[in-house]
């Protein structure tokens, strides 16, 4: 037989292993219209049909841990056990596809409180009177465009970490098969890393040490919450794309620190802390990834990876050790069947669901 291509290659992360290294990535759905937090028939289609389409790990999107960690009021969360109990539904569904499930668990700090991103919908933050909150964040420094933070005093702090270890609780309860702390992308845990947003002058600022004491603080919790045999990842943004931010060097001595942690994947994207030029195109942060991947870590690679040979690619080159995808799995739910066709891999072991083999490649 020949040899499966390296994008089908099984992968294990502690006690999990995961049918292939097609991930579908972290998308925010803004699509719990009740506001309350709880996942629905949506994010049960959503993520069962990209399970069904033969991705290898369905990763939701940032669930927040707290209610003021809420990106929008209609952000999913995982703050109640009324939450992990409607994400449990959506758990057994991916698994009786075939696929691994895990939870981005996510506060978005001082980006938090704000309109969700739908077209012809407001900008900016929702006021009290329509449902917003204080965002808090490392310091009294706004998003542009945003609302001032209230800045986290030592309770608050403390409590966030309760939070991400709370989450990781709930999260093992509803049959989650890893958990992915968000530390990217301007939320909260990337605003305490960034020196843009990070002002302080106590032990959560100032040097690396100090702006990554909270994200050790919360991979400590997450590790307890959920045992030795569960795999944690993290989502960081390597680079902020402007001079004086977080960027690649200490985001490859963020990694290492990271796995010495426990943390056993470094999901890498980018941007998102201060508005930026980014150089968009495809697989503009692959370079991030394999930077960090030089130096020992276990990395996701994502960002506008559109083609199967493109993905198979940067896996045998060791870029990365796994992708994951995004808007092109929203334009093709089944984007890994195909992915399997065109890289030779014989439909009979390519990842269909019986019911859609006569429809395989």
């Amino acid at each position: 037989m020949p040899t499966a291509p390296r994008l089908f290659e099984p992968i294990a992360l502690r006690g999990l292993s995961v049918r292939n290294r097609a991930w579908l990535a972290a998308m925010c759905q803004y699509s719990c219209e009740a506001r309350d937090g709880m996942p629905g028939d949506w994010h049960l289609v959503h993520l069962g049909a990209r399970a069904q389409g033969g991705f290898g790990l369905i990763i939701t999107e940032a669930s927040a841990v707290a209610p003021e960690g809420r990106i929008s009021p209609q952000d999913a969360g995982i703050w109640n056990d009324e939450q992990a109990g409607a994400w449990a539904r959506i758990v057994d569904f991916v698994h009786g596809q075939g696929a691994a499930i895990g939870v981005q668990l996510a506060h978005a700090g001082r980006k938090a409180s704000t309109y969700r991103p739908f077209a012809g919908e407001p900008t900016g933050t929702v006021p009290a009177a329509e449902g917003g909150w204080q965002s808090v964040g490392p310091s009294t420094v706004a998003y542009p465009g945003l609302a001032e933070p209230a800045e986290l005093d030592a309770a608050g702090i403390a409590e966030v970490v309760a939070a991400f270890a709370a989450g990781a609780r709930r999260a093992m309860r509803a049959g989650f098969d890893t958990v992915e702390i968000h530390a990217a992308h301007g939320y909260l845990l990337h605003q305490f890393l960034s020196p843009l947003s990070n002002r302080r002058a106590d032990a959560y600022g100032g040097d690396l040490a100090g702006r990554s004491r909270l994200l050790f603080e919360v991979i400590a919790a997450v590790r307890e919450a959920v045992g030795d045999d569960v795999p944690v990842l993290v989502r960081i943004s390597a680079s902020e794309w402007v001079d004086g931010g977080f960027g690649i060097d200490e985001a490859v001595e963020l990694s290492v620190l990271m796995q010495e942690a426990g943390v056993d994947l470094v999901d890498v994207s980018s941007g998102g802390n201060v508005p930026a030029d980014i150089p968009v195109g495809p697989g503009y942060q692959v370079p991030l990834a394999g930077e960090i991947a030089a130096a020992g870590a276990a990395v996701g690679a994502v960002g506008l990876i559109t083609s199967p040979q493109q993905a198979e690619t940067l896996l045998v080159t060791g870029e990365a050790d796994v992708v994951l995808l995004a808007r092109a799995a929203l334009r093709e739910p089944s984007w890994p069947q195909r992915a399997a066709h065109e890289l030779g891999l014989d439909w009979r072991a390519a990842p269909y669901p019986p019911q859609y083999t006569r429809g395989a490649w």
